[in-house]
């Protein structure tokens, strides 16, 4: 095995690759056509047709899939091999309606645990170490996916789970956990309460953490790592339940953007016309899934917005890179007139020495206008020199200077705002009050 890369397809020529994806996707495109009805018909209402793929820029044939589509066809509206080859089962929250359901075959889970190796090797976990999960076991993707993942790879697993935050702890230090998979809220908030019950880093194994299931900025990831102390790493694993769950991509240790696990996923980056945009260019991805054979997704809308790179890594993988989440369509917001997306007042916080990564954003109607108010918790040694108003203006002038609105700022004692042992609510809705 190289001691950079867990699979030969991570060096492999982009050529190669995608003559692996097009072969795939004429695979993917027959298998969803000739074994689901539903499948069947919106390929041929849209004009399309498995036969029509002979590049892999004929995919943008194929009509996109949205979320509302997936859910029109729960439970099981869109899978496409036979009951008796389904072997797991998971799905979103439905917290929003009814939830997006995934199914899995034996050999979707081998897949799955193949680009969850990849993932967690890049990151540094290594064989016989320990990783700690803390993300919810359950329908949710994420607790299971790095299980798999980190079995794959041979790693001795802890799968707590989330929740019961001061067990989280002690175990992580009893255990020695050398890595840790949660929430990047999760993550930081555990730090936090190590801190509380009187624990300092260097207590702790720990060496690589993996987060995703929440957007989070460099800047969070740098409060992580300094919460954790030197030599801990906040690696970054994307994925959507709606694809399968973690795995469409990772970071590595020169974080130039995130491996997408090609030979699995063809990633597209398109402008609002579904139109592809050039190397580079910001556009919202959309994501085929190559292999799934239970639920395949063909060219699903995630609304995340993003851009893709093809040179070389110098990790040494020629996988794409698509860059960090730089926002989702549908969390933009209108405040004042102004298109704001909540990464950008994230940013802003956190540039602020003194601000800590705890933070809502309330959003209510000021007269015909959608206006906004940040609520930000200091650090507790900021908290105690008091001055409060100041540091209020200074992240105002931030936000400012980045989405040139002014908004008020309140500054709120340490403890005060909701912790999350799963994905932090950092959007208030008050405009219905």
């Amino acid at each position: 095995m190289d001691d950079q890369v867990w699979s030969s397809m991570e060096t492999a020529g982009l050529d190669e690759l995608r003559d692996i994806q097009l072969k795939r996707l004429k695979w993917v495109t027959k298998h969803a056509y000739d074994n689901n009805e539903a499948y069947h018909k919106r390929f041929k209402d849209a004009g399309f047709h498995p036969d029509d793929i002979s590049t892999l820029a004929d995919v943008t044939k194929i009509p996109v899939l949205a979320k509302e589509d997936l859910r029109d066809a729960y439970p099981f509206g869109l899978v496409c091999t036979p009951k008796d080859t389904w072997i797991e089962l998971h799905s979103s929250s439905g917290t929003t309606g009814k939830p997006v359901t995934n199914v899995y075959t034996e050999n979707d889970l081998q897949a799955w645990a193949e680009v969850m190796a990849r993932g967690l090797y890049a990151g540094g976990l290594r064989p016989g170490e320990k990783m700690q999960i803390a993300y919810g076991f359950g329908l949710f993707t994420g607790g299971f996916g790095f299980y798999h993942g980190a079995r794959r790879l041979g790693a001795f697993t802890v799968p707590t789970s989330s929740g019961n935050t001061k067990r989280q702890i002690r175990l992580m230090k009893d255990f020695g956990a050398h890595a840790l998979a949660a929430t990047p809220s999760y993550g930081l908030y555990l730090a936090e309460a190590a801190h509380d019950m009187g624990m300092s880093s260097d207590e702790f194994e720990l060496k690589v953490g993996f987060f995703g299931a929440e957007a989070w900025s460099e800047e969070i990831r740098g409060k992580i790592e300094t919460a954790w102390g030197p030599g801990f790493r906040a690696a970054e694993a994307f994925g959507l339940t709606e694809v399968g769950g973690p795995g469409t991509s990772f970071d590595c240790e020169h974080r130039t953007g995130l491996h997408i696990n090609m030979d699995h996923f063809l990633v597209e980056c398109v402008d609002e016309e579904m139109e592809p945009v050039g190397e580079g260019e910001e556009g919202e991805l959309i994501i085929t899934t190559l292999t799934h054979e239970g639920f395949p997704a063909i060219r699903f809308r995630t609304k995340d917005l993003s851009m893709l790179h093809e040179e070389k890594c110098e990790c040494g993988r020629t996988l794409v890179r698509h860059s960090r989440i730089l926002g989702r369509r549908d969390d933009m917001m209108k405040i004042k007139g102004v298109i704001v997306f909540p990464r950008q007042i994230e940013e802003a916080i956190l540039t602020v020495d003194g601000a800590s990564g705890n933070y809502q954003l309330e959003k209510y109607m000021a007269g015909p206008f959608m206006d906004l108010l940040v609520k930000v918790e200091p650090e507790p040694d900021r908290w105690k020199k008091g001055d409060h108003g100041a540091l209020s203006g200074e992240i105002s002038t931030e936000i400012h200077n980045i989405v040139g609105l002014n908004l008020k700022v309140d500054i709120l004692e340490p403890g005060t705002i909701p912790r999350s042992e799963g994905k932090a609510q950092r959007v208030i809705d008050r405009t219905k009050e």
